[in-house]
């Protein structure tokens, strides 16, 4: 049986428009005649999608397999995905619906943006099988107008749906999810694409810029050509790569590849290391692999005589691009084509070994074969090849050649006839002879090699394990910078260890009493001196590995150091801010209110009846009691300043602090409307500091909001936080404006009563932000300001919205 299709529409949130558009498809199909059914569908109460039901079947799921239609409507794939893999087993086709939210790949990620987890998902497998999945899309704003004039959810439901899961950051973070998944899942048909047809050209869907790193110290021109490429071409991808051998014995300097990868990084880019015997088919590979567009190389300055031997990377590379565009960048540092020096072999000891080994033995094997039997020559020439395999396993090249120089003598002076002369009398002989030699330092040659090779091979491996370590301790400490400078000091068996930068010492481990044992230049600022036993050249790149970590290191501490002490003088400076807009409105006018009552009482001139009197005294003592409040604030954000503020944070239901602070506004604040939730957890707040803060938000709501929508306050529950937000349906505020709010003197009563968010603002935030919280406005849908109070709190138990 042909297994049925699946389409899909996926949505970044409810409201979309998801299931509009699904039976938008199932009426265009039903009209050209397909055979349609509606098993499962959800309108939530939505008139439009409601309307779109018209004229299709509705049957139950179980239904289905007996009624036998072509094609089947089933919404929410999240909860029936079980049912719909039933129904395309049986051959049938399907339509339904997904929220990103549902896929199981990315709940643990919604549930950190949004503070919600999701009751139902669905394998992302199960979605990514599907032969279609279409995007529904809408920009956050759209989709919040859209909830605000009641066509997502009933109107006492807007409110909350608006301060909670449908917050403008929520909805775009999801927004960008969706995007993301559906352009991963476009990828993967792409890819799949070109392997099924065997296409192994590059197709420029995207412009990415592959540059080859060889270790060496032309590498940070490179990156920098290929940064400048990348940048003329908008979202151009930067890809940083070397190659090593499959031995991993000829390999670059760390050090160098160290600093390149950070400045790939710095630029945006991203770094990769692959392996491969032939570095051009493995750099072609890897470019063909990420689908890249153009390849940065360096130019190398070899001589002629080494180009006609070997073609060299770059030339092989460009030969073999095929489609994809290669850059040979010069450059003053390329490499020259020398080979590294290899190191020597085997010890001093044992070189001395083999080089006895070839003064005694030799002639002690000749008297042996000369006083035994009498063997061939043949025989004797074997015996004798053995003897230089053996000189070359104990002690080298040299020696083996030595030995084989030797033999040669001595088989020609005792075995070979004429006896007792340097002359060879048959040509057999002299061919057998030479076969000798040749075998002899051929044996020799890679009987060497291969003692290097594992030299080589046990160093790597040693450097390997040395960085590793160097990586872990680096990583669990604290202080990253002296984990890493005691670690070389105790690799290496250091005394001490110091990092100068200018001359000037920044970071030192050890006791530095004894003399310099080694100095390593980390760049053009730092120097590192070692103190102790001079470094072996086998060590010293290891140690410019370390110093280059070093730098990374010491640079980020620095950072860090500087953002820890700018960040009380920003304090200060938020604080001194809020003083002096509380001085400039907020104490003078309750001061002229009641000024001007009670020289209105003093004066002569007027005769005041005991009701005109009664009011002027009710204005004087309200003017009182507020300038008392704010005296309070003012000496409170003083203490904030100075870092003497008495800040009690204590465990407090919302619902506690929010009465009360209704309750200070007077008759004003019982036309508050108020949503909050019983089930909310804790926060942690000084609760006469946010009775304060409170007071002041929902005042400056009130002032502004229209007589018929008064103003909302609704608390709810985000991740680490609660969040308590005053919403008005007021003249609002532009967006580039929310900044200035609480910038000095950006207060109302000095200016035009129509702009601006009033009274208490600057102060409001910076008693916030003593309780570990934060203030910011939001636009209000529809029109008017939102102000988001957020504070610490317990974990969030709100369910997942439909």
């Amino acid at each position: 049986m042909t297994r049925g299709q699946l389409r899909i529409y996926l949505g970044a949130a409810p409201g979309v428009g998801k299931t509009y558009a699904m039976l938008q498809e199932a009426q265009r199909r039903a009209a050209r005649g397909t055979d349609v059914v509606v098993a499962v569908v959800e309108t939530h109460g939505r008139p439009h999608t409601a309307a779109m039901l018209d004229g299709l079947e509705r049957v139950d799921l179980d239904a289905v397999p007996a009624r036998k239609p072509e094609l089947v409507v089933v919404d929410e794939l999240a909860g029936h995905h079980r049912d719909v893999e039933r129904l395309l087993a049986a051959g049938f086709d399907v339509l339904s619906t997904v929220n990103v939210q549902h896929l199981v790949s990315l709940t643990d990620v919604v549930r950190q943006i949004t503070g919600v987890a999701p009751r139902e998902t669905v394998p992302d497998a199960v979605v990514r099988g599907a032969e279609q999945v279409e995007l529904v899309d809408m920009t956050p704003e759209a989709l919040r107008r859209r909830l605000a004039h009641g066509n997502v959810y009933r109107p006492e439901e807007v409110d909350a749906a608006l301060g909670n899961y449908f917050r403008t950051g929520n909805l775009t973070a999801l927004r960008e999810l969706a995007l993301l998944w559906l352009a991963d899942k476009v990828e993967d048909q792409l890819g799949r694409y070109r392997a099924d047809n065997k296409i192994e050209a590059t197709w420029e869907t995207r412009e990415r810029i592959v540059v080859a790193l060889t270790g060496g110290a032309e590498g940070e021109t490179l990156i920098r050509r290929a940064a400048r490429i990348a940048a003329r071409s908008r979202g151009a991808d930067l890809l940083a790569v070397h190659v090593t051998r499959n031995d991993g014995l000829i390999g670059a300097d760390p050090a160098q590849l160290a600093r390149q990868r950070v400045l790939v990084e710095d630029l945006g880019g991203s770094y990769h290391q692959v392996a491969g015997a032939d570095v051009p088919q493995a750099l072609l590979d890897f470019a063909r692999a990420v689908n890249a567009t153009q390849i940065v190389l360096g130019a190398s300055s070899r001589g002629r005589l080494a180009q006609l031997l070997s073609a060299g990377v770059g030339v092989t590379t460009t030969a073999l691009s095929g489609t994809i565009d290669v850059h040979l960048v010069p450059h003053e540092r390329a490499a020259t084509g020398r080979r590294t020096r290899m190191p020597a072999a085997l010890s001093r000891g044992r070189r001395i070994a083999g080089l006895v080994a070839v003064a005694a033995g030799l002639p002690a094997l000749t008297g042996a074969l000369k006083l035994g039997p009498g063997l061939s020559l043949t025989n004797d020439i074997l015996v004798f090849l053995a003897a230089v395999v053996g000189i070359a396993l104990i002690g080298g090249l040299w020696s083996a050649l030595l030995a084989a120089v030797g033999g040669f003598l001595l088989l020609n002076w005792f075995f070979t006839p004429p006896f007792g002369r340097l002359a060879i009398a048959e040509g057999s002989n002299l061919l057998a002879l030479a076969i000798f030699v040749v075998v002899a330092l051929a044996v020799s040659w890679v009987v060497d090699t291969a003692a290097r090779s594992t030299r080589r091979a046990a160093q790597a491996g040693a450097d390997a394990q040395t960085l590793a370590t160097v990586a872990g301790s680096v990583l669990r400490g604290e202080r990253p910078l002296m984990a890493l400078l005691e670690r070389l000091r105790e690799t290496f068996t250091l005394d001490a260890v110091i990092l100068l930068s200018d001359g000037a010492v920044v970071a030192s481990v050890g006791n530095a009493s004894g003399p310099v044992g080694s100095e390593v230049k980390v760049d053009n600022d730092l120097i590192m001196l070692l103190y102790g036993r001079p470094l072996e050249a086998s060590d010293r790149r290891i140690v410019e590995a370390f110093a280059a970590q070093a730098a990374v290191a010491l640079r980020q501490e620095r950072l860090a150091a500087e953002a820890a002490a700018a960040k009380p003088i920003a304090e200060a400076d938020r604080m001194r801010t809020a003083l002096l807009a509380a001085v400039s409105h907020d104490l003078r006018t309750p001061l002229a209110s009641a000024k001007a009552s009670v020289a209105s009482l003093r004066s002569a001139d007027v005769d005041f009846d005991d009701e005109d009197r009664a009011a002027l005294l009710e204005t004087a003592d309200e003017s009182l009691d507020r300038l008392h409040r704010l005296v309070s604030n003012l000496l409170d954000m003083s203490r904030l300043q100075a870092g003497a503020l008495g800040v009690t944070l204590l465990a407090i239901g919302a619902e506690e602090v929010v009465p009360r602070a209704l309750d200070d506004l007077g008759p004003q604040g019982r036309t508050v409307i108020a949503h909050i939730p019983d089930d909310l957890p804790v926060l942690h707040a000084d609760p006469g500091l946010l009775e304060r803060v409170l007071v002041n938000l929902l005042g400056n709501a009130l002032r502004f909001s229209p007589p018929d929508r008064p103003p909302v306050i609704t608390a709810s529950a985000l991740g680490p936080s609660v969040q308590i937000r005053v919403i008005d349906h007021g003249p609002g505020i532009p967006a580039d404006r929310w900044d200035d709010v609480f910038l000095p003197f950006q207060r109302l009563g000095d200016r035009d009563n129509h702009i601006g968010v009033g009274l208490g603002l600057a102060l409001s935030r910076g008693l916030t932000e003593a309780m570990g919280g934060t203030l910011v406005p939001e636009e209000t849908p529809g029109g008017g300001l939102t102000m988001v109070l957020a504070l610490p709190s317990g974990t969030m138990t709100a369910p997942s919205p439909r």
